[in-house]
């Protein structure tokens, strides 16, 4: 099959970027795939193209909905009119008449939770999907036990003979998470593509302080002296926005940006970021997944994640244009605990869950024997999901399990804050690879400069001459 031509007719280019053709080329006879693709590589490419050389539609689960929206939209602007969204923001009708006219669609995205409703499962069942796509794979793993276990379902969706081909793709995954996109996703002896997590033009530093009053002090130097767009990655909703308003009380152009957000403001707020208009969001890990913007200069965060993974996911929507940027991490001696209550408080307890499942066997209906039993939404999704497949004791000792898993990914993400080794060198060993050069931006345990040239770029951007309105008018319309 002439891929190369379907790249040229259909994409405008003659030649693939690296460790495109050999996933396109799985996908299209049939195996199934896991690509991992750092941020930029146009992992979209990988399922698009194949789409052009295979009967059938293709399903494509998507774990934001502005990050959908964003990719239908450049799909329509590069002329492919057969694609859309379905998603829990549509109206009634409107998922009504996208479902009536499922059939013209090549490419639909579509949520986790929309693709197990019962009416969307039947009719995908029946209908001709040669191709699953699951895009950024890696919340399997990151969200699917304890946030979103919808994602966990994904695997049983299809089966028997008319059982899709299926593409994982991520940025970042390390032996675990494949492991789990392998198991939820019961992928038949899958071809896995993996290219380096290192991007040399990045440069990681660790920032010791002594308080969280220090960490805002910290960030408004950083963002009054340095250059920018940047993000800072920020705990929790309610911090995301504090930060935002104390930058702008020094006249620093952000925003912040979060799920508690409307969806018409959060992609306003994105689509400001993208054009240059805000320079720095302050945002939760809702922000990032699948924004195009090449000229990120800075990635700080203001917390410490709670897994490598994460964290390396975080900072490689910087430099995305090969350009210098730069990684910080602020932590301080409360960090740790606090994240451990995070991670104690995102799983029931074991009475909550033998209360909760007493509850339910009095009929009392679900909803209100979480409220009961003080569990929260998100709990009460995760404990439905593993009581629907084991016994409660067998959930509890999961549950368990997971607390344990998270401590000890929690405590490697730890060790890399507080190392004396090569940073660079230590990421990229938690992936199982060697560090074979050093970039002379490399880390602050190796020495850097970040300060200088991020201040250098900082007087050339204000050097700039900036057009007020009525220079743009005249510019305009002469």
């Amino acid at each position: 099959m002439d891929i190369r031509g379907i790249l040229k007719e259909k994409f405008g280019f003659d030649e693939f970027r690296p460790g495109q053709e050999d996933v396109i080329r799985d996908v299209i006879t049939g195996k199934d795939t896991i690509a991992i693709l750092p941020t930029g590589m146009g992992k979209s490419l990988c399922y698009q193209l194949p789409a052009y050389a295979m009967d059938g539609q293709v399903l494509i689960i998507s774990p934001l909905v502005s990050l959908m929206e964003d990719q239908v939209a450049a799909m329509k602007r590069q002329g492919e009119k057969r694609v859309v969204a379905l998603n829990s923001f549509l109206s009634y009708s409107e998922k009504q008449r996208i479902m009536a006219e499922m059939g013209q669609y090549k490419f639909v995205f579509i949520s986790p939770e929309m693709l197990v409703q019962k009416n969307v499962t039947s009719h995908f069942q029946t209908t001709n999907v040669t191709l699953l796509v699951v895009d950024e794979a890696h919340c399997i793993s990151q969200w699917g036990f304890d946030f979103r276990p919808d994602y966990l379902r994904i695997g049983e969706f299809f089966s028997g003979s008319n059982r899709p081909t299926v593409l994982a793709l991520t940025a970042t995954a390390d032996d675990k998470v494949i492991a789990d996109m392998t198991r939820y996703l019961q992928l038949k002896s899958p071809t896995i593509h993996r290219h380096s997590v290192d991007r040399p033009n990045i440069s990681y530093s660790m920032v010791k302080v002594n308080s969280e009053g220090e960490k805002t002090e910290w960030i408004k130097e950083r963002t009054l002296s340095t250059a920018g767009p940047g993000i800072i990655y920020v705990a929790s909703r309610k911090r995301a926005d504090e930060l935002a308003s104390i930058l702008q009380q020094q006249n620093v152009s952000s925003a912040s940006y979060h799920a508690g957000k409307e969806q018409e403001d959060r992609a306003f707020i994105q689509e400001q970021f993208i054009n240059g208009e805000i320079h720095w969001i302050c945002a939760t890990n809702a922000f990032g997944m699948g924004i195009h913007k090449d000229d990120v200069r800075q990635i700080i965060h203001e917390h410490v994640p709670q897994a490598i993974a994460g964290y390396i996911q975080e900072v490689g929507r910087a430099g995305r244009d090969g350009d210098l940027s730069a990684a910080t991490l602020l932590y301080s001696p409360d960090d740790e605990g606090r994240m451990r209550f995070i991670i104690q408080e995102n799983f029931p307890k074991e009475r909550e869950i033998r209360y909760y499942e007493r509850l339910i066997a009095e009929n009392i209906p679900s909803s209100e024997a979480a409220e009961m039993a003080s569990i929260h939404e998100t709990g009460k999704r995760v404990i439905d999901y593993y009581l629907e497949r084991m016994t409660i004791e067998e959930a509890i000792l999961l549950m368990d399990e997971l607390i344990r898993e998270k401590e000890a990914q929690l405590q490697k993400m730890l060790r890399l804050i507080y190392t004396n080794q090569c940073i660079r060198k230590e990421v990229l060993a938690c992936f199982g690879e060697n560090l074979h050069s050093k970039s002379k931006s490399c880390c602050s345990v190796c020495g850097i400069e970040d300060d200088r040239w991020l201040m250098d770029m900082k007087s050339i951007v204000y050097n700039k001459k900036c057009m007020g309105w009525q220079e743009r008018l005249i510019a305009i319309l002469g």
